[in-house]
């Protein structure tokens, strides 16, 4: 009697001891397998470190709406422009470096690090996690200014040193350094006109207060197709389709003249290897959207969607070229 006792206790006990452990099991489950399959579980903000209506707050929307069907969750964009991304990259990099508050820079990221004292490494406290786009520059000015080709304006510049300005949408900009890359190249001297957004530099550009601006065709094609501003030249390997009676630089014989500006994704550091390859996945799905890319190639961008070590290759890449003109030019934040 004693022994069956013993062995009803022993068995009941065994029962309540694995039914607590499939009660924990259910209650607290196991991170790392199934992580990727929950995330995200809640919107994504997407910082853009420039203003609402400049080109990488256009195409960051662009993307975010087909990113946002394949994730399931809302993306929210959120425009923190300042110190030519900076300000934005701070915001993300205070943020919890766990997929949800996420990084959309552009050109100035590769250049940042040797043209000003950063308060972050941005080669090791961000990752990349896809290249977007791809888009050349054109070279505009207003509708009315006398310049009718790129020769008339470095003429001008190299009569009157220092008596045109030119805008940007920050220093170190894709915009600045082509300006920069141009004095260079034609032996001429323009101002600088920093401005916090390709929006801001293109009214200025439409007022006739700058007489030139390397803008995004984003930006500047609504106005070129109304008539408010004449193209002078792109930066393109190649005419755009958008503009096939506007010359490259090339052609006019400025060799090697190639300024494309991209924008990109990144995450903080720490951020889980699985959480940046289902990103990079969703990016990649957004960028060969049939619909975005006929409206992307409809505005003279190039979707591009690739792997994270490939933008970092990119990246190296952009980092050593700009990197010889900011040395020579002796470019300065400021």
């Amino acid at each position: 009697m004693f022994n069956q006792s013993k062995a009803f206790f022993r068995d009941h006990l065994y029962r309540q001891t694995v039914a607590m452990g499939l009660f924990v099991a259910m209650t607290f489950p196991v991170h790392g397998a199934d992580s990727r399959a929950v995330y995200p579980d809640h919107p994504i903000k997407l910082v853009v470190p420039y203003t609402p209506g400049g080109g990488a707050d256009t195409n960051s929307r662009m993307l975010a709406q087909p990113m946002s069907t394949d994730l399931g969750q809302t993306i929210i964009i959120e425009n923190k422009p300042g110190a030519s991304g900076v300000v934005g990259a701070m915001a993300v990099l205070q943020a919890p470096p766990d997929g949800y508050t996420v990084f959309y820079d552009t050109f100035p990221y590769a250049v940042n690090a040797v043209m000003r004292e950063l308060p972050f490494d941005p080669v090791k406290d961000m990752l990349p996690v896809s290249q977007a786009i791809n888009m050349p520059l054109i070279l505009v000015v207003p509708q009315d200014s006398p310049f009718k080709t790129v020769k008339d304006l470095v003429d001008y510049a190299r009569a009157n040193p220092n008596k045109l300005d030119y805008g940007s949408y920050g220093a170190g900009g894709a915009a600045h350094l082509a300006a920069e890359l141009l004095q260079r190249d034609a032996n001429m001297k323009w101002v600088h006109v920093p401005y916090k957004g390709g929006a801001q530099a293109i009214a200025d550009v439409l007022a006739g207060r700058l007489a030139g601006y390397f803008s995004n065709p984003i930006t500047a094609l609504q106005h070129l197709r109304s008539g408010k501003l004449r193209a002078l030249a792109t930066t393109g390997p190649k005419r755009m389709d958008a503009l096939p009676d506007v010359p490259t630089f090339v052609e006019l014989g400025f060799q090697n003249f190639i300024v494309v500006e991209w924008n990109g994704f990144f995450v903080a550091k720490g951020t889980s290897k699985q959480i940046i390859d289902r990103l990079a996945e969703s990016i990649n799905k957004a960028a060969s959207d049939p619909v975005v890319v006929s409206r992307m190639k409809s505005l003279g961008i190039d979707p591009i969607g690739n792997t994270p070590a490939e933008f970092a290759a990119f990246l190296q890449g952009e980092i050593k070229q700009w990197s010889a003109l900011v040395k020579s030019n002796n470019i300065r934040a400021d």
